[in-house]
């Protein structure tokens, strides 16, 4: 290994946090601060607090009481612009007709189907029956 690239090791450093509690441990700083720890984080209580970062949680809250001052009662008909729904428009749809010549099957399929295919009447593929002489 090279000489002199590791930073310089602190076998006691200290540790603080925003609530008070103090530790210490092994570092290559000799002081640590922190804003949470196991004793006052929400997973490690068990209680349920919410981080407020530059208000956003307040605001969200007040987005909320709104929504829910707004919001019709369960059963009643909403009026304003969200009551009428608007009719989609849709492309009318080019009927297809069958030529004289196709035959039956799937107006949307250009191929003949596996009986015209086969030489079969009864629809099943695979080879016809052989005819024999036999009489």
């Amino acid at each position: 290994m090279k000489p002199d690239i590791h930073p310089e090791w602190h076998p006691q450093s200290q540790v603080i946090c925003g609530c008070g509690n103090t530790w210490t441990t092994g570092a290559t700083v000799p002081v640590i601060r922190t804003d949470v720890c196991s004793n006052c984080h929400p997973f490690f209580t068990g209680e349920q607090r919410i981080v407020d970062t530059a208000g956003q949680v307040e605001r969200f809250m007040r987005r909320l009481e709104k929504r829910e001052e707004k919001a019709a009662p369960v059963g009643t008909k909403r009026s304003g612009n969200g009551a009428k729904k608007k009719a989609r428009r849709t492309r009318p749809q080019a009927r297809r007709t069958r030529k004289s010549g196709e035959s039956g099957g799937s107006a949307s399929s250009s191929r003949p189907s596996r009986a015209a295919q086969t030489g079969n009447a009864d629809g099943e593929g695979g080879q016809a029956p052989a005819e024999s002489d036999e009489g």
